[in-house]
């Protein structure tokens, strides 16, 4: 996609904000420098964003950009038969692969060793329309409990804390997380957020390798290389990273452009820098080049009317940059002969540490995202906490920003303002930890019960399983219990049509209810709405 149609598709149609994206001419002293790059970049994410809370908030395009892997619906085994009977059966091997993976269906674990336990385990899915906190009326996902018996076989007392694992994102954890109770009482629970799960891919394919765009999970396997080790668990129990590492900021503010002339008025920054003993993050700025020991950063000027940020910020991580020069430019294309006098601002410089400056952009960050709250609507920030938000940026600045030993392209220019948006909508593993004691001798019950959405293919994709939904189950990924039997069930199936499965169900002929083999990895059921089909 052009950069000229990104501008338009986020509504900068003013040929002045597009000129920032169109090709420049460089200063006549140095070769072309890459601004283009990180401009298009800038786009692109934002355009990511917003199509993807777009088609989150119907129901039907949810995952837009996060599930996008490049798999091809119904993988290299072929698609899932629609024609399959109730019974299932059919199908392949292991379900359709889905655009959109929303994950499996993970058991209960524990975090110290359960030993005198067992477990048996019942799942039942309930496909009743309606249950989806997205207000869909419609049947789309289903709600699912998850019960276990947990058996005591010694002559004490056993307590362990529990983990229920899940898959989703800060941005929709209040619509999946799940409530549990212990013995039918409800029990408080502490979340725990893994890591990003996901990996990077390239922008362009294997032929110009890069790490620029996300690659999240699409399938069970997927999730099983990432969760068996252990690892993944362990880290996402440990504490935050702390970046209590001194940095120098300069802050831009008290801004002035003639904006009634130019309305894309531009402030840019320049100054050299020594690549082997600086790094420089940024936030609130649109654009940047750079050539060898040169660079230069721009933005446009606040005028109160767009949605431009008014918190500008430098910060340099090692060696200060020294001198520095401003200047403004009709755009953000910063093309010479096109520098206007009227833009000015004041810099301010302090000394503090990266935590500290971390803290004040998530602050800010979340009360932008508060200011856009729709009414009646819960939002990523009713469900997680500033401190988890907050550390999580630290985690995916050390994971894979500039602090990582293997820095990602995508986070490779210091944006901030990407990774503390970014944060929200990505894929993870979350887990719900809470105390259970199982009497000697004796059993407790613990059920865990919430809205689990389901995989599926794009409505406008043109896919023969756009109308598809899909679930898969894991019996022992990941768990420290010792399981002496699984079931699953299903109610309120009047509504849909079963195309795919290996669970064995039968609902034409009264097979709700089936035994699991606590020995296969892997379970997957697909099927159609009714009214959809």
């Amino acid at each position: 996609m052009k950069a000229e149609r990104l501008f338009r598709v986020l509504g900068l149609v003013d040929s002045e904000l597009v000129e920032e994206a169109m090709p420049g001419r460089a200063p006549a002293a140095r070769p072309p420098l890459p601004w283009r790059r990180w401009a298009a970049l800038a786009a692109c994410l934002a355009l990511v964003c917003v199509l993807g809370l777009g088609w989150r908030m119907t129901g039907g395009f949810g995952g837009y950009g996060a599930g996008m892997s490049g798999s091809a619906s119904g993988g290299d085994s072929g698609p899932a038969d629609p024609g399959a009977s109730g019974a299932g059966g059919a199908g392949i091997e292991d379900g359709t692969v889905f655009m959109s993976y929303a994950g499996p269906v993970f058991p209960l674990t524990t975090i110290e060793d359960p030993a005198g336990l067992t477990a048996e385990r019942a799942i039942t899915w309930d496909f009743a329309p309606g249950v989806s906190s997205y207000g869909e009326t419609r049947q789309w996902g289903a709600q699912v409990t998850d019960a276990y018996t947990l058996s005591n076989r010694t002559g004490a007392d056993v307590t362990v804390t529990a983990l229920y694992p899940f898959a989703g994102s800060f941005s929709d954890l209040a619509a999946l997380r799940p409530t549990v109770t212990v013995d039918g009482e409800a029990v408080e629970t502490r979340l725990y957020a893994g890591a990003y799960s996901g990996g990077f891919q390239s922008t362009f394919g294997a032929d110009v390798p890069d790490t620029m765009n996300l690659d999240s999970l699409d399938s069970w396997t997927e999730y099983r290389a990432l969760l068996e080790s252990g690892d993944y668990l362990a880290r996402a129990l440990e504490p935050y990273p702390v970046l209590d590492v001194p940095v120098t900021v300069y802050e831009f503010t008290d801004f002035e452009a003639p904006h009634e002339q130019y309305r894309a008025a531009t402030q840019a920054v320049s100054f050299s820098v020594d690549e082997a003993a600086t790094r420089i993050f940024t936030y609130g700025f649109n654009g940047g080049e750079w050539d060898r020991d040169f660079r230069r950063y721009s933005y446009f000027v606040p005028d109160g009317i767009r949605g431009e940020p008014n918190i500008k910020l430098l910060v340099i991580l090692g060696e200060d940059i020294g001198d520095y020069s401003l200047e403004g430019f009709q755009n953000g294309g910063c093309n010479p002969g096109e520098e206007i006098d009227g833009v000015s601002c004041t810099v301010i410089r302090s000394e503090t540490t990266l935590d500290a400056v971390l803290d004040r952009l998530c602050r800010a960050y979340v009360e932008q995202y508060e200011q856009r709250r729709v009414v009646d609507q819960e939002n990523a920030f009713d469900a997680v906490s500033f401190t988890m938000y907050r550390g999580a940026v630290s985690e995916l600045l050390t994971q894979y920003g500039m602090l990582s030993d293997t820095p990602m392209d995508r986070y490779n220019e210091g944006r901030l303002d990407d990774m503390l948006s970014e944060v929200l909508p990505q894929e993870r593993v979350l887990y719900l930890a809470f105390p259970v004691t199982a009497p000697a001798g004796g059993s407790v019950t613990v059920t865990c019960e919430g809205w689990k959405e389901p995989s599926f293919d794009f409505a406008c994709s043109g896919s023969e399983h756009a109308d598809l939904q899909g679930y898969d189950l894991v019996t022992r990924l990941g768990s420290t219990l010792e399981f002496t039997r699984q079931s699953a069930a299903l109610v309120h199936t009047e509504g849909v049509h079963i195309t795919g499965q290996n669970f064995g169900f039968d609902p034409e002929n009264g097979v709700l209810s089936v035994e699991l083999d606590p020995g296969q990895e892997h379970y997957y059921l697909e099927f159609r709405p009714l009214n959809e089909s």
